[in-house]
């Protein structure tokens, strides 16, 4: 046998043993599931997502009902307390209980000091002067 060919033999063999024994390992486990599956597993932010999607239909009271009882629940964002006090805010002007509603929007803002309303919302002919009357 020459000396490349023992070379190549050489490496043909530490080739298929490195290969092997990356083969033999089992994978690691998969790491729990995470996003939608773990919120679902708090109630309070399950209870926010009810709220949203209540709202987004049409069904005021449900969403209110769910808004008020994530935040009683103890929403863990800031961003999503002020969210459901946002939506709780947009039900209560369109009720007419305008009172609530400026609670609502302060509640919102302290929540979160990055809380705005985007412009299309800000211009709402019902809750944009609320809103914008706690700016000034």
């Amino acid at each position: 046998m020459t000396l490349l060919q023992h070379t190549r033999l050489s490496l043909l063999v530490l080739a298929t043993a490195a290969l092997a024994a990356g083969c033999a390992a089992p994978p690691p486990p998969a790491p729990p599931p995470t996003g939608l599956s773990e919120v679902m597993e708090r109630p309070a932010e399950r209870a926010l997502l009810e709220g949203i999607r209540a709202y987004d239909d049409g069904q005021y009271a449900q969403a209110e009902k769910a808004l008020r009882k994530a935040l009683a629940d103890g929403l863990q964002s800031a961003r999503d307390r002020a969210t459901a006090h946002k939506l709780l805010a947009f039900i209560t002007c369109t009720s007419d209980r305008l009172a609530d509603c400026q609670t609502e929007f302060r509640e919102a803002r302290a929540a979160d000091a990055g809380f705005a309303l985007s412009r299309s919302e800000a211009g709402h002919p019902v809750w944009g002067p609320v809103y914008k009357s706690l700016s000034q």
